[in-house]
């Protein structure tokens, strides 16, 4: 079997576990540290969604915590793609049970001012480009059993990208600490997740500047007024039903979902 015909296998049963059960790790097909073929994988599902009709509206950024990124064996963040499909209201109800097995955090969101198809010189010219930035939840999914992941088997899988919501909040960059800001995500009103701006990449400006860069090396820049999710301010935690999620960034105000 050639590459290829392994990784539209794999694309195949990724997309058949978002509406089935989730599967065996995939990294041992694509190759370990693969990392080239696990990106393709996700190009695959990329294209055959965006044939389907759907709309891409920005991208996620993941794997921002040195930590987490020591316990994969990597040195660089991932990134998944966002479908307007995924985007949830502040405030709205979603059934857990559309779901498989989905984690929760807060993250900043931003949106550039035009197309990046240079990349910033410095972190000052980047913020320099930016539109907005708001809080926002990010609901993370696998589609791999039990959350077995390796950094291939999140890359294939859109980087276990599930739902997004944004609050209503549209802050300019020179209104906001984007490293001393800290985070507090509460369910039914108890915290359950605790961190700060410098969590993400150092700040995550920074986590936007790799992904600009790394857009353009791929001769897919990032368009004007497209959502990106910077990454992780403290640690995920598991969705429950019958929760009511809230997000609390210093500085940046808040937003909720509540999960039936």
């Amino acid at each position: 079997m050639s590459k290829l015909a392994v990784f539209e296998n794999v694309a195949r049963r990724i997309r058949r576990a978002y509406v089935g059960v989730p599967i065996d790790p995939v990294g041992p097909e694509i190759g370990p540290q693969n990392l080239e073929g696990a990106y393709k994988v996700q190009q695959l599902n990329t294209s055959f969604r965006t044939r389907a009709g759907e709309a891409v509206v920005g991208r996620k950024i993941g794997l921002t915590s040195p930590v987490v990124q020591k316990q994969l064996g990597v040195d660089q963040p991932d990134y998944g793609v966002l479908f307007e499909s995924m985007r949830v209201a502040n405030g709205a109800t979603i059934d857990r049970s559309k779901l498989l097995q989905p984690r929760i955090e807060g993250e900043i969101a931003l949106a550039f001012r035009a197309d990046m198809r240079t990349a910033p010189t410095s972190l000052a010219e980047l913020v320099d480009a930016v539109d907005w930035l708001s809080p926002a939840l990010e609901i993370v999914d696998s589609r791999i059993c039990n959350w077995q992941i390796g950094i291939v088997d999140t890359i294939a899988d859109n980087a276990s990208s599930g739902l997004f919501v944004i609050g209503n909040q549209r802050l300019r960059p020179r209104e906001v600490d984007t490293v001393g800001c800290t985070m507090q995500l509460y369910a039914n009103g108890e915290i359950v997740s605790q961190g700060t701006g410098a969590a993400c990449l150092g700040d995550p400006y920074l986590a936007a500047l790799w992904l600009v860069k790394k857009m353009i090396a791929l001769n897919e820049p990032l368009k004007a007024g497209e959502v990106i999710m910077t990454g992780a301010l403290g640690p995920m935690v598991t969705v429950h039903a019958d929760t009511h999620y809230q997000l609390k960034v210093d500085g940046f105000g808040a937003c909720d979902v509540t999960f039936s």
